[in-house]
């Protein structure tokens, strides 16, 4: 493995989808081995023994973890192509703010929103409103959130488009509530790299539904 490039994935991983479009967009070859993420591998455990959970990059025989820090290293280490972040140390700080921004809360609140009923699933619906509302703002006019270019807040964000019909089943209507947040996404999935990478919406909403029945069965 000393030579290879190996990403430990999961295909309905938001977190490894960002790993695979930022690949994908330096023009990477990769070796992508798909992991049971109900029953964690040998080699998952051996190269994430604190966090014990994919995404894992795999190096030159040496791992590295958490999506967001491992586009950054995809960044550092091929710069043969458009940086991911800014160089201005300032618009660098701002594009991590967002990004961790997303990171702490459109994720998890969208993921709560699937795991909860009721008053819960509502509170969570509703903060994950107010979410967008800010990032509809941030956003702007810009076609991207770092300016002309793809970067690491559209990284962080995009793959959540693939829930989108779950956010609908919720009450949440980001083509009519969020039109320039719901624009971005369709210009973001016209990149070869974000198409290749980020599964079908309706695959991963039939997913998440007989996810939830058989999640729901169990109480």
């Amino acid at each position: 493995m000393a030579d290879e490039l190996v990403l430990l994935d999961f295909w309905l991983s938001p977190f490894a989808m960002r790993v695979r479009i930022a690949l994908a967009e330096k023009g990477i070859e990769y070796e992508s081995r798909g992991e049971n993420v109900m029953n964690n591998s040998d080699l998952l455990l051996e190269m994430n023994p604190v966090i014990k959970q994919i995404p894992v990059l795999i190096h030159k025989s040496k791992p590295i973890c958490e999506s967001l820090i491992i586009v950054e290293y995809i960044d550092e280490v091929w710069k043969h192509k458009s940086a991911f972040l800014p160089c201005d140390p300032y618009q660098r700080a701002q594009a991590r703010f967002w990004a961790d921004f997303v990171e702490k809360k459109v994720y998890s609140l969208g993921r709560k929103m699937w795991d909860s009923t009721g008053e819960a699933q509502e509170a969570a619906k509703k903060e994950l409103i107010s979410c967008f509302k800010l990032l509809e703002v941030e956003l702007g006019e810009k076609p991207y959130f770092g300016g002309e270019s793809f970067g690491f807040v559209d990284l962080a964000l995009i793959p959540s488009c693939c829930w989108s019909l779950w956010f609908e089943e919720c009450g949440i209507n980001m083509a009519g509530e969020f039109p320039k947040i719901f624009a971005w996404a369709e210009r973001c999935m016209d990149r070869e790299s974000v198409a290749k990478s980020v599964p079908d919406r309706h695959r991963v909403y039939a997913f998440l539904v007989e996810l939830r029945k058989k999640l729901f069965a169990k109480h």
